[in-house]
């Protein structure tokens, strides 16, 4: 089946670029912060091409990734590496180059920079130099996966990436998970296995998992956390590829986080928590007390109140 489609009606995005980005102005002595595809390169916008080919510099997290990226587009302009390693000394050189009256554009290996790229340090930079720092939206896996996550109007933090081990790890999952919000992570491959072992206790809370977000083989799926693991080990190729996911705020119960369970259900919860994993445990308690399973399910990881 074809899935071509033609172009929109008068639109060539080869011609008419240069017309509808140069309706706002470009002025110099300005770092671009610009949003590149997190997959598919149709993703680029029209403005991001604009400013790409305005800027005497692009200053980029990976310069032989951004020489390619640039000459799909047909584009091809001088690069400066600007990346997690170098930001700091890196930023020096932005600065006096817009101080010289250059137009710079920064770029990360993909999506929005600043948001779990690098780049912070390099805005910071340039604006305590009293220049000006201005976003060129577009792609991002964090905008990408909340569109399409279901949350409706409640709160989100973005955590981006847990630090890759040891206690720092433990801490920092341990202070996003006490939040009544929904939280976003972000995590590689290799690490993927272990963030699902990690999120398991949460039971019945749900989470939202991008893999491979806008590539050929994107997967998004919204499950109960204690499932991911399996979903991940479901098919091979699911451990590999970049992640995204939303942890949904905690089940809510009566309007409060968490569970709010009387007595009884509590105690027959406890029974069956002797002889069964809490998946069965949470079910069949809710099918003798009539409580909800999801807030048994919670309250099988979750210490009793006290008396």
């Amino acid at each position: 089946m074809d899935q071509s489609l033609p172009a929109p009606h008068g639109v060539d995005a080869a011609h008419d670029v240069h017309r509808l980005a140069a309706e706002q102005h470009y002025p110099a002595q300005a770092l671009y912060v610009v949003a590149t595809p997190i997959g598919n390169r149709a993703d680029i916008t029209l403005r991001a091409l604009h400013v790409l080919a305005l800027a005497d510099t692009v200053a980029c997290e990976d310069t032989r990734h951004t020489a390619q990226l640039l000459r799909g587009y047909g584009l091809q302009r001088p690069l400066l590496a600007v990346h997690e390693h170098n930001e700091a000394s890196a930023a020096h050189e932005v600065v006096q180059r817009l101080l010289s009256g250059q137009r710079v554009a920064y770029v990360s290996d993909a999506g929005t920079p600043g948001i779990s790229d690098p780049g912070a340090r390099l805005c910071a930079a340039v604006q305590a130099a009293g220049l000006r720092c201005i976003p060129v939206p577009g792609a991002s896996s964090v905008t990408a996966l909340l569109s399409v996550a279901g949350l409706g109007d409640g709160a989100v933090t973005v955590a981006g990436f847990l630090p890759p081990k040891g206690q720092a790890r433990a801490q920092a999952l341990q202070r996003w998970l006490a939040l009544p919000t929904a939280v976003l992570l972000l995590e590689a491959p290799h690490r993927i296995e272990r963030l699902a072992d990690e999120l398991r206790p949460l039971g019945a809370r749900r989470v939202t998992v991008g893999r491979e977000l806008t590539k050929q083989f994107e997967e998004i799926a919204t499950l109960p956390c204690a499932e991911l693991g399996a979903w991940l080990l479901d098919r091979p190729e699911r451990l590999r590829g970049e992640f995204a996911l939303v942890l949904h705020g905690p089940v809510t119960v009566g309007g409060h986080a968490g569970p709010e369970l009387d007595a009884e259900a509590r105690r027959v919860l406890a029974l069956l928590l002797q002889e069964l994993p809490a998946a069965r445990a949470a079910r069949l308690a809710a099918a003798i007390t009539g409580a909800p399973r999801d807030a048994l399910y919670a309250a099988a990881h979750t210490p009793a109140p006290p008396a």
